[in-house]
C-alpha cells in the first residue's frame, strides 16, 4: 500500500495541474466566443483521443513496462500544452490551435490511463481494491475539488499562460514519483520477454475485448456507466457556460471547488470504511443522489443553492464509481487487466463523447432559444426554471438528472449485476476459507 500511496500522490499533483489548464482554457474560450458549442468542442477534443486510444494503451500496459508507459504518457502530454503556450506567446491564439494542442496532449495521456489502472491491481491485494478505488477517485477528482478555485484565483491577477506553465511543472513531479516506486511495480510481461514471444496487437486487443464482452454482467455494467456518463457529460460541459452567463470566472471556480468537496467526503468515507457488500444497492442509491441533485443544479441561478446541490451531486460520484469498479475488477484476470480497462474506458466513456458532441449545439440552438424571453417554453417551463441566457442549459440539466434517477431504478432489478455481486461474494468466501 505504501508504494501505491506514493504513486497516488504523483497522480494527485498531475490531476490538479491538468484540471487548472482545462478550467482556464474553457473560460478563455467562452470569453472569446460566448458559445457553449465552442466550449463543448474543446471538451470533446480534450477527451476523444484518450477514449479512442485507451485499448492500445491497454495492450502496451499488458505487454511492456507499465512504469515506462506512465512516464511516456506524462512527459509527451506536455507537448500539446507547450504548443498552446508558444502560440499564445507569439500572438493571438486561434480556437483551432487550442483544439490541436489539447488533442495532442490527450493522445499521449491515453498511454497513462490503462497502465495506471492495471498498476493498482499490481500493487494491492484484493481486500484493498475498494479503498484504493476511493483514493483513485479522489486523485482524479482533484481537478474538480482544487483546480477550479486555484485557477480562478490565478486568473484574477495573471492569464492562462501561467496556469499552463504550472500544469507542465506538475507532470515532472508525477514522473519523479513513478521513478521512486519503480521497484514496487511489477509487470505481467517484461519488454524483453514480449520481444521473444512476439507482439501480436490484434490478438491482444481481441483478448481484451473478449474479457469485457464475454460476461453478461460486465456488459450490462459497462452499458450502465456509458448511459450515466452521457448525462454527467452534460453537466461537465455546460456548467461553466451556465454560471458564466450570470457571473464571473472567479465565482465559477469557487462554485466548482466548494461543490466538489462532496467528492472528498465520499472518497474519504470509502477509503476509511471500504465497501464490502450490497454493491448493487449502493450503486443504485448513489445514482439516485447524483440524478436528483443534478436536476437541482439546473433549477436556479442562486449561487448557494447551486453549491449545495453540487456538493450532494459530487458526494454520490465516488460511491457509484467504487461500486462499478469493484464489481468489474475481480471478474477480470490480472493478465488481461490493462486491455480490459482500455476497452471498459472506451465503451463507458463513449457516453461522454456523445454528450460533448451534442450538448453545446442543443444548448445554443434548441433549449437556449426555447427559454429566452418570449421563447416557446418561457410561459410554461420558464415559470419554474426562469428565462433568459443560460436557462436553457438549466432545463437540460433537469432532464439529465431525472434520467439518471430513472436509470438507477432499473439498476436494482438488473439480474446480471446481481450475478456479478454474487460472484464477488463467493470469491470472498472462498478466499476466507483458504
Amino acid at each position: 500500500m505504501k508504494k501505491f500511496l506514493m504513486l497516488w500522490v504523483g497522480e494527485l499533483v498531475s490531476s490538479i495541474g491538468s484540471g487548472m489548464s482545462n478550467f482556464a482554457l474553457g473560460v478563455y474560450i467562452y470569453k472569446m466566443t460566448e458559445s457553449a458549442t465552442a466550449v463543448s468542442l474543446f471538451t470533446l477534443f480534450a477527451f476523444l483521443p484518450t477514449v479512442l486510444l485507451n485499448p492500445i494503451g491497454g495492450v502496451l500496459a499488458d505487454r511492456f513496462d507499465r512504469r515506462l508507459m506512465m512516464i511516456c504518457g506524462d512527459l509527451f502530454s506536455a507537448l500539446g500544452l507547450l504548443y498552446i503556450l508558444i502560440c499564445m506567446q507569439t500572438g493571438s491564439v486561434e480556437i483551432w490551435q487550442i483544439y490541436i494542442g489539447v488533442t495532442v496532449s490527450a493522445t499521449f495521456v491515453s498511454l497513462l490511463g490503462p497502465a495506471y489502472k492495471a498498476t493498482v491491481t499490481d500493487l494491492l491485494t484484493e481486500d484493498e481494491f475498494a479503498k484504493a478505488s476511493g483514493l483513485v477517485q479522489l486523485a482524479s477528482s482533484a481537478k474538480f475539488l482544487i483546480s477550479p478555485a486555484a485557477a480562478g484565483f490565478i486568473l484574477v491577477f495573471a492569464d492562462v499562460r501561467l496556469i499552463l506553465l504550472i500544469d507542465i511543472a506538475t507532470l515532472f513531479v508525477t514522473v519523479f514519483t513513478i521513478l521512486l516506486v519503480r521497484k514496487g511495480m511489477r509487470t505481467v510481461r517484461s519488454a524483453v520477454k514480449a520481444a521473444y514471444d512476439g507482439f501480436h496487437p490484434v490478438k491482444a486487443l481481441r483478448e481484451g475485448w473478449n474479457a469485457v464482452t464475454g460476461d453478461m454482467g460486465i456488459r450490462v455494467l459497462v452499458g450502465l456507466m456509458a448511459l450515466v456518463c452521457f448525462y454527467v457529460g452534460f453537466l461537465q460541459t455546460l456548467l461553466a457556460p451556465m454560471i458564466l452567463s450570470f457571473s464571473d470566472s472567479k465565482t465559477l471556480g469557487i462554485i466548482q471547488s466548494v461543490s466538489a468537496v462532496g467528492i472528498l467526503i465520499g472518497s474519504v468515507i470509502i477509503s476509511v470504511l471500504g465497501i464490502k457488500k450490497n454493491y448493487v444497492n449502493i450503486l443504485s442509491n448513489s445514482l439516485i443522489v447524483i440524478g436528483l441533485f443534478m436536476a437541482g443544479m439546473g433549477l436556479t441561478t442562486n449561487i448557494y443553492v447551486i453549491i449545495g446541490t453540487g456538493l450532494m451531486f459530487f458526494l454520490g460520484l465516488p460511491f457509484a464509481t467504487a461500486c462499478a469498479d469493484t464489481l468489474a475488477r475481480l471478474k477480470i484476470p490480472n493478465e488481461l487487466q490493462g486491455r480490459a480497462w482500455g476497452f471498459i474506458s472506451v465503451l463507458s466513456q463513449a457516453g461522454y463523447l456523445v454528450a460533448y458532441a451534442v450538448s453545446g449545439v442543443l444548448a445554443d440552438y434548441v433549449f437556449g432559444p426555447l427559454l429566452m424571453n418570449g421563447g416557446l417554453l418561457a410561459q410554461s417551463i420558464g415559470l419554474f426554471t426562469g428565462t433568459g441566457k443560460g436557462r436553457g442549459i438549466g432545463f437540460m440539466l433537469i432532464i439529465a438528472g431525472l434520467s439518471v434517477v430513472a436509470t438507477a431504478v432499473l439498476v436494482r432489478k438488473a439480474k446480471p449485476l446481481r450475478n456479478l455481486e454474487n460472484h464477488m461474494k463467493n470469491y470472498t468466501e472462498n478466499v476466507q476459507k483458504c
